[in-house]
C-alpha cells in the first residue's frame, strides 16, 4: 500500500510539475518565497492590533511565534528521521521534472506547507468572529503549497501531511491559548 502511495504521489507530483510554463515561472518563483509575504504578515499583525487590546496583541503574537517554532522544529526533525529525498534530489526524475529551485535537504514533510497553514489557521481561529472574511486568508498557504510542487521542490504528500500537521497543531495552540493564557488576560 505505501509503495502504491510513493506511487500516485510521484506520477501526481511529475504531472502537476509538468504543467509549468517559463511564461509563469517567475511568479511562481516569487510566491515560493517567504520574503514576499511579509506584507501579509505586516497585515496579520495590523488586524491583530486593531480588534483586539494590547495585552491580548501580545499574547497572541506570542502565540503564534511558539506556533511557528513548533511546527518548524516538528518538520526539521520529521526530515532528518524519515530522510526522504526531494524531487530535485532524486535521479529517478530529476532529468524530466522542471527544477527552479534546489535545496539539498530532506522533502518529508513540508515547512512551508506546514507553517503556512499553521499561521492562517490560528490567525483566522482568532479572527474569525470580528472579520467574517478572514477565511481567504487560506489562499496564501493554498498557493505557497503549490509553489512547492511547481518549483520542483515537494512532493503532494509532503504538503497534505504538512498543511494535516499546520492545522493540527494551529487548534493545539489556539486552545492552549484559549484556556491557559486567555483567563489571564481579564
Amino acid at each position: 500500500m505505501l509503495e502504491d502511495i510513493l506511487r500516485w504521489d510521484q506520477e501526481t507530483f511529475i504531472y502537476f510539475n509538468g504543467l509549468g510554463t517559463t511564461t509563469y515561472d517567475l511568479f511562481w518563483v516569487t510566491v515560493t518565497e517567504i520574503y514576499t509575504w511579509i506584507p501579509l504578515f505586516i497585515l496579520f499583525f495590523v488586524l491583530i492590533s486593531l480588534k483586539f487590546p494590547k495585552r491580548e496583541v501580545f499574547s497572541k503574537v506570542l502565540t503564534i511565534a511558539f506556533l511557528i517554532g513548533f511546527v518548524l522544529l516538528a518538520s526539521y526533525v520529521t526530515k532528518e528521521w524519515v530522510a526522504r529525498l526531494r524531487p530535485n534530489n532524486t535521479e529517478e526524475i530529476n532529468t524530466i521534472i522542471r527544477i527552479l529551485k534546489r535545496p539539498t535537504d530532506y522533502s518529508f514533510f513540508s515547512g512551508h506547507s506546514s507553517s503556512s497553514f499553521a499561521i492562517t489557521t490560528l490567525i483566522v481561529l482568532f479572527l474569525r468572529k470580528k472579520i467574517k472574511w478572514a477565511w481567504i486568508f487560506f489562499l496564501w498557504p493554498l498557493l505557497f503549497a503549490y509553489s512547492r510542487i511547481y518549483v520542483g521542490v515537494h512532493y503532494p504528500v509532503d504538503l497534505f501531511v504538512g498543511a494535516f500537521v499546520g492545522i493540527a497543531a494551529a487548534f493545539l495552540f489556539y486552545k492552549i491559548h484559549k484556556k491557559i493564557i486567555s483567563p489571564y488576560l481579564v
